[in-house]
């Protein structure tokens, strides 16, 4: 049986309209965590329809000292939207309008719980195009991917999601709600306060809408899949691509582990035997595309691949990016637990990186599968744990431990994607100094001095209840 809901849970009631506050069991539960390992209670839930609710729940948890973890469709790997400290989960999910896109000043304006894909394909059918694509993009929302700042494949040629916002709506911690940024794609109007709350977790406001910048769509696609027989061959092929002259759409590498599990999954003969992978993707106008493809074909083919699939055309493209979205499900299909650490380094380390994991899977007798978004460095390695083995959580956490020193050591960071949440708070004091992490509490003490926002993450400020 459920304990009642404390004394501010009836007082936060009258507040709002019943339709928005929930405080059943099961709604509490699937609102304690993300994809990540760690879960905790909400005591409520505000589903909010409205910047008014967002502003007036700020207010009331302000002025009584009551933890706020805003969330949007929960796809974090990192546990960042977990209430560790209880309070109100203050769900953006329902704030999901398209309230604007304007095809000649190339903007969308939407709400925060606008879905990734849903955005894309409504643009796409105009001709318009917002490239940043997590692999997630099916589920995920973008207040999500605005406060991780969200990457994909993409981010090789077109950025990351810092980069198509020109604008934000916020609500701080005591319910002020602030314009920030605009509409026009260059703005040097004071200091651009609206990437403040980019990559910010939640910590020093609640994104509530964006303002988007838009691209033309271009007009044709293609991709080339190659396979290899060594680490080597492919990572030679992408540097060669690259001092070619040529931006690909996307890079994507992935590992033998990651190949013979893929096979298993998806039954693609092509990926038997295969010990790594080199997804090429362009695009543009056709003509000069299909040239590029030919192009890339002849200096892939100096490292004696073993075999070149070409796709033409959206459809051909997008069965390739099919198999490769089953990657990381492949790895959960082994039975084993996948400890997902978004790691970059720089693309000079690229071979370092997938030769230090087959050292580390050698020393700690676990399995280590690597693959991602090789073109801007950043590899998703996966350390594979079967945590019913004795001592596996040391050698999992001691591994762990290892690879992110070498990455920072190597000039790397410790997260690309996902952000610190509580995944990484443990080696947040590794991956920046002293004076860095004193200025992230300057600025969350100046945003939210009760500590209201998000609080257990790695700028720990407690609240003042």
């Amino acid at each position: 049986m459920n304990p009642p809901p404390p004394d501010w849970v009836r007082r936060l009631a009258r507040l709002l309209p019943s339709t928005e506050l929930r405080l059943d069991a099961a709604t509490l539960r699937a609102h304690a965590g993300d994809k990540w390992f760690a879960a905790h209670l909400p005591e409520a839930v505000v589903r909010a329809r409205s910047v008014r609710t967002v502003a007036t729940v700020l207010r009331f948890a302000q002025r009584h000292g009551i933890p706020v973890t805003a969330r949007g469709a929960g796809h974090g790997y990192v546990g960042g939207c977990v209430p560790l400290q209880g309070g109100i989960v203050l769900s953006l999910a329902r704030m999901n309008r398209i309230k604007e896109i304007n095809p000649r000043d190339f903007v969308a304006v939407v709400e925060a719980g606008v879905v990734t894909a849903r955005l894309q394909e409504t643009l796409e059918q105009r001709g318009l195009f917002y490239p940043p694509d997590p692999a997630s993009r099916a589920d995920n929302t973008l207040g999500g991917n605005i406060v991780t700042n969200a990457g994909g494949p993409r981010c090789l040629k077109y950025g990351v999601t810092r980069d198509y916002v020109l604008g934000l709506e916020v609500v701080l911690a005591d319910g002020t709600v602030l314009q920030l940024g605009g509409r026009t794609h260059k703005n040097k109007t004071g200091f651009e306060l609206h990437r403040l709350f980019v990559g910010s977790e939640g910590l020093l406001g609640i994104v509530t809408a964006a303002t988007l910048k838009l691209l033309p769509l271009p007009p044709f696609r293609a991709n080339l899949a190659i396979g290899f027989s060594s680490m080597r061959q492919a990572v030679c092929s992408l540097h060669a691509i690259l001092e070619a002259g040529f931006l690909p759409a996307a890079l994507e590498l992935a590992d033998a582990f990651t190949l013979a599990a893929a096979y298993q999954r998806t039954g693609s003969a092509r990926l038997q035997g295969c010990r790594a992978h080199l997804i090429v993707e362009l695009d543009g106008q056709e003509r000069s595309v299909r040239g590029e493809v030919r192009e890339v074909r002849r200096i892939v083919a100096r490292q004696k691949p073993r075999f070149v699939e070409v796709g033409l055309g959206a459809a051909q493209c997008e069965a390739v990016w099919k198999i490769r979205r089953e990657f990381s499900y492949a790895l959960r299909d082994t039975g084993l637990t996948k400890l997902n650490e978004d790691v970059v380094v720089p693309r000079s380390r690229l071979e370092d990186l997938f030769d230090f994991a087959a050292r580390l899977q050698r020393r700690h007798g676990l399995a280590v599968a690597c693959f991602g978004h090789a073109g801007d460095g950043n590899i998703h390695t996966n350390v594979m744990v079967d945590f019913n083995q004795p001592g596996a959580k040391q050698r999992a956490e001691a591994a762990l431990d290892e690879l992110f020193r070498q990455v920072i050591a190597w000039g790397g960071a410790i997260t690309g994607e996902h952000g610190i949440g509580i995944a990484k708070q443990r080696w947040w004091p590794l991956a920046v100094s002293a004076e860095v992490r004193s200025l992230h509490q300057r600025l969350k003490h100046a945003l939210d001095p009760r500590g209201i926002l998000n609080p257990g993450k790695f700028v720990a400020t407690k609240p003042d209840r």
